[in-house]
C-alpha cells in the first residue's frame, strides 16, 4: 500500500468513527448546557445548587469511563481478531460491574442526598435544592449502567453511527423535556429544579429502551442473561487487569477535578456560577478533541488486535499531530465565541460576568493540553494495554502539585477567584512532558488478544 493510500485508509477509518462519536459529546454537552442555561434563566441559585449536585453524577461517571475505557480496551482488540463470543463475554462482565457500581450512588443520592451536597458547599439554601434534584435524578444511574457499557460495545463492534443515533435521540429528548418541565410549557407544572431531574431520568430510560431494543437481533454482539452470570476468568483477569489502573487513573483525575469545584465552591456564589458557564463552553468545544481520543483508542485497537503493530505505531503519530491541531482550533474557536456567549449569558452578577471572560481565555488554550493528552493518555496508550502511566501521571500531577497549590492559592494566600482559577486550570501541561516520553518508549505496541 502506498503512502497516500495508507493516509486516505487512516483518515477514512478515523472519520467514520470520530465524527459519530463528537457528535454524540456534543449533544451531552448541550443537555449539561440547557440544563444550565434554562435553570439560570431562573435565577443564579437554581444553577449553582444544580451544578453541584451533578458533581455525584460525574463522580459515577468517572466509573462508567472507567468501565467503557476498560471494555475498549479488550473490545477492540478482540473484534480486530474476529472474536464475537469474546467481546460478548467482556460486555456481561462489564455490565455487571456498572450495575453493581450504580447501584451504590442511587441508594446514596436517593437516601443521602444532604450528605453529599454538604462536601460540595455550606450554603444551605443550595443543599435544599440540589437535595431535591438528586433525589429524583438517582433513578437515571441505573439505566445507565446498562445503557452506556452496551453504546461503548456497539462502537466497537462496527455500530458506531447506529449507536450515536441513540444517544442523539435521548439527549435532544432531555433537552426538550427540560423546557417543559423546568418552565411548565405544554400544560405540564413547572417544576424547576425538580424539571431538570424528571427530565433526565425519561431521557435515559428512553435510552435503555432502545439499546434494550437492539440488544434483541441476532446477528450482533449482544448482552445475555448467561454472560451476566457466567465470567469467563481469562478474559475477567485481563478486564481487572488492565481497567483497575483506569478506574484508580479515573478517581484520582476525577476526584481532583471535583476538588476544583469544592475549591471554587466554597469562593462565592459568583465564582460557582462563572465556573459553571466556563465548563459548560469548555465541554461543548472539545467535542471533537475528545472523539478523536476516544476513535484513536477504537483504531489502535484494531489494528494491534490484528497484528499490525507497525502500522499502529504509525497511526499513533498521526493521531498525535491531529490532536494538537484540533485542540489549537478548538482554543480559537473559543476565542471567537466569547463576545457572543458574554453578551447571551442570563442572571449573572457583574462580578461573576466579569470572571468568566478571563475563565474563557485561560479554557481556549487549555484545549490544546487537553487534546492530547485526551488522545495519548486515553487513547493511544489504554489501546494498548499501557494503562498504569495514566494513573501515576495524574496522581503526581493532581495531588502533589496542582490541588495542594489550589488550596494554599485560595485558602492560605486568599488569591483572587480568578488566580485560582488559573492554577487549577495548569493540570493539562504540567503532565505533558511525561507524556511525550512515555509515547516516545512504545509500550503500547502491544497485542493483548489471546
Amino acid at each position: 500500500m502506498t503512502e497516500a493510500d495508507n493516509k486516505d485508509r487512516f483518515y477514512h477509518n478515523l472519520f467514520h468513527i470520530v465524527i459519530p462519536i463528537a457528535l454524540q459529546n456534543l449533544i451531552s454537552a448541550l443537555v449539561s448546557a440547557s440544563d444550565a442555561i434554562m435553570l439560570g434563566m431562573l435565577n443564579q441559585a437554581s444553577l449553582s445548587a444544580v451544578s453541584l449536585a451533578t458533581q455525584i453524577q460525574f463522580v459515577l461517571s468517572l466509573f462508567f469511563a472507567a468501565l467503557t475505557i476498560g471494555t475498549t480496551i479488550l473490545a477492540a482488540q478482540y473484534w480486530g481478531k474476529g472474536d464475537q463470543p469474546a467481546v460478548e463475554h467482556i460486555l456481561g462482565f462489564s455490565v455487571r460491574l456498572s450495575l453493581a457500581i450504580s447501584t451504590v450512588f442511587f441508594l446514596l443520592a436517593l437516601l443521602a442526598p444532604e450528605f453529599l451536597m454538604l462536601i460540595f458547599t455550606s450554603d444551605q439554601s443550595l443543599i435544599r435544592s440540589g437535595s431535591v434534584y438528586l433525589r429524583i435524578v438517582s433513578w437515571s444511574y441505573l439505566c445507565q449502567a446498562v445503557s452506556q457499557i452496551y453504546l461503548c460495545i456497539m462502537k466497537n463492534s462496527g455500530r458506531t453511527l447506529r449507536s450515536t443515533v441513540f444517544s442523539m435521540v435521548s439527549m435532544c429528548l432531555n433537552i426538550v423535556l427540560n423546557a417543559i418541565f423546568i418552565f411548565g410549557l405544554l400544560g405540564a407544572p413547572a417544576y424547576g429544579i425538580a424539571g431538570a431531574a424528571i427530565a433526565t431520568v425519561i431521557a435515559r430510560a428512553v435510552e435503555l429502551l432502545l439499546v434494550l431494543l437492539e440488544n434483541r437481533k441476532k446477528e450482533v454482539v449482544r448482552l445475555s442473561v448467561s454472560n451476566l452470570i457466567r465470567t469467563d476468568r481469562v478474559l475477567a483477569g485481563d478486564f481487572i487487569h488492565y481497567t483497575s489502573p483506569v478506574m484508580a487513573n479515573e478517581l484520582v483525575w476525577g476526584c481532583g477535578f471535583t476538588m476544583f469545584t469544592v475549591i471554587m465552591g466554597h469562593l462565592g456564589s459568583d465564582a460557582v456560577a462563572a465556573n459553571s458557564y466556563a465548563n459548560i463552553v469548555k465541554n461543548l468545544i472539545s467535542c471533537f478533541c475528545l472523539g478523536i481520543g476516544a476513535g484513536s483508542g477504537i483504531i489502535i485497537g484494531n489494528e494491534l488486535g490484528n497484528g499490525e503493530l507497525e502500522l499502529a505505531r504509525s497511526d499513533g503519530n498521526r493521531l498525535i499531530r491531529l490532536a494538537i491541531i484540533s485542540g489549537a482550533a478548538s482554543g480559537a474557536v473559543i476565542l471567537c465565541l466569547t463576545p457572543f456567549i458574554l453578551g447571551h449569558v442570563g442572571n449573572l452578577t457583574e462580578t461573576a460576568h466579569d470572571d468568566l471572560r478571563v475563565m474563557l481565555l485561560i479554557c481556549s488554550y487549555y484545549m490544546i493540553g487537553k487534546a492530547i493528552n485526551a488522545t495519548t493518555v486515553g487513547g493511544i496508550f489504554c489501546a494498548g494495554g499501557d494503562t498504569k502511566f495514566g494513573f501515576l501521571c495524574d496522581t503526581v500531577t493532581m495531588w502533589a502539585v496542582i490541588i495542594p497549590a489550589g488550596l494554599i492559592a485560595a485558602f492560605v494566600l486568599h488569591l483572587p477567584v480568578l488566580a485560582v482559577y488559573f492554577i487549577l486550570n495548569l493540570d493539562e501541561f504540567v503532565k505533558l512532558p511525561a507524556v511525550f516520553h512515555n509515547y516516545r518508549k512504545y509500550k503500547w505496541v502491544r497485542n493483548l488478544t489471546r
